[in-house]
């Protein structure tokens, strides 16, 4: 029922959990400075930064339904408007493009609540509304836990966020049912075929299974606001909002499938409802609510080049108090972790342009990179 579905905080306690290894980056959190440099100013509520391929110019989704382009620090044009229903955590939630530049996939909810994953075709720097493409539609039985990331995967296939379709404590069992899209990460191949809008990867972990959906990737979540790839190891790192007490971050090493995040029987590392079945993974790193944090964004791990020593470093931050955090992990446990001292008010996003440069965007309206 939090604003995006996902909490960490400033000062909040931060605990490392083991996991299979994974390469570690080269980040020196000690000796790190890190500042913010406006790009954007003036926009209304952004809350995704996608880069199309062969295009230089920033991409931002605002959530009451305008996908922009931004020309320069003070100007926008229009790429796209969808109709969308409004407020709380409804609207249009992500957006990403495909590899060849093409065309535009968006995450919204329409305006009778239904999560929507459409397809554009580009003309120029304009989203062609006549050739739009329902690739998947999902209904929510309530207001809120909309997730909304989508993103292409280092495979190449479409990844798709969904909450647990919403109000407390996930009342319905979502996130821990197979026969549900709710509460879930989705791995999809969004090509039409002569029988479908998309197909399921034979690789998937429970095509087969019966009773379970075959588009699922990774279940047991209640609201993963923003997940991301890696670049440079193809790791997997997921901000999930927590519902009274623990935010958490969700690590992944490259290609592994079928994980079970233990919602709602875990909130974070900690019991919550009923008992864990066998098999669920804890987060590799969770924050207090205690500190007065209220939503968790996820972001990326740093592989840029302007400011080496976070080379490696996975940046996140916090809805409520806007401080934005790194940390390192080697062989899946948290070897650094440190605020970096910067602060972006009602922090919704984070942004990795081409060249791995990161940007974060407040829901007042600016968008800040990150730099020395």
């Amino acid at each position: 029922m939090r604003r995006w579905g996902i909490l960490a905080g400033a000062g909040a306690r931060a605990v490392s959990l083991a996991l299979p290894a994974a390469p570690a980056g080269a980040a020196d959190l000690s000796t790190v400075h890190v500042g913010l440099s406006p790009v954007a100013r003036g926009l209304k509520e952004p809350v995704a930064l996608a880069w199309r391929p062969g295009d230089a110019q920033m991409y931002v989704a605002q959530q009451g339904g305008k996908l922009k382009t931004i020309v320069n620090a003070t100007h926008s044009k229009n790429v796209l408007t969808l109709k969308t229903s409004k407020g709380g955590e409804q609207g249009l939630l992500g957006v990403t493009f495909r590899s060849t530049g093409g065309s535009v996939i968006v995450d919204y909810t329409d305006p009778k609540g239904a999560t929507k994953v459409d397809e554009y075709t580009m003309s120029g720097r304009r989203a062609i509304k006549k050739t739009r493409r329902q690739i998947l539609s999902v209904a929510q039985p309530f207001d809120n836990h909309n997730g909304g990331e989508v993103t292409f995967g280092p495979d190449g296939m479409l990844y798709v966020g969904l909450g647990d379709g919403g109000s407390g404590g996930d009342p319905h069992g979502n996130a821990q049912r197979l026969n549900t899209l709710l509460g879930k990460i989705l791995r999809i191949n969004p090509t039409p075929n002569p029988f479908a809008q998309y197909s399921v990867p034979a690789g998937n972990p429970f095509v087969g299974v019966p009773g379970a959906k075959g588009e699922i990737w990774m279940y047991g979540l209640r609201n993963p606001w923003r997940f991301s790839f890696d670049r440079a190891t193809n790791d997997m790192w997921i901000g999930d909002v927590g519902q009274n007490l623990w935010e958490e971050v969700d690590y992944a090493p490259a290609g592994q499938s079928g994980i079970n995040w233990g919602w709602n029987t875990r909130e974070g590392a900690h019991p919550y409802a009923g008992t864990a079945p066998p098999g669920v993974r804890d987060p590799i790193l969770e924050r207090s609510h205690s500190a007065g944090d209220c939503a968790i964004t996820g972001g990326y791990v740093y592989r840029g080049a302007r400011i080496p020593k976070l080379q490696g470093a996975y940046v996140y931050g916090d809805f409520c108090t806007g401080v934005i955090y790194a940390a390192v992990q080697s062989g899946g446990v948290i070897t650094q972790s440190k605020a970096l001292g910067i602060n972006v008010p009602q922090l919704t996003t984070f942004g990795q342009d081409p060249s791995g440069e990161l940007y974060a965007a407040s829901r007042a309206g600016t968008v800040y990179k990150l730099v020395p």
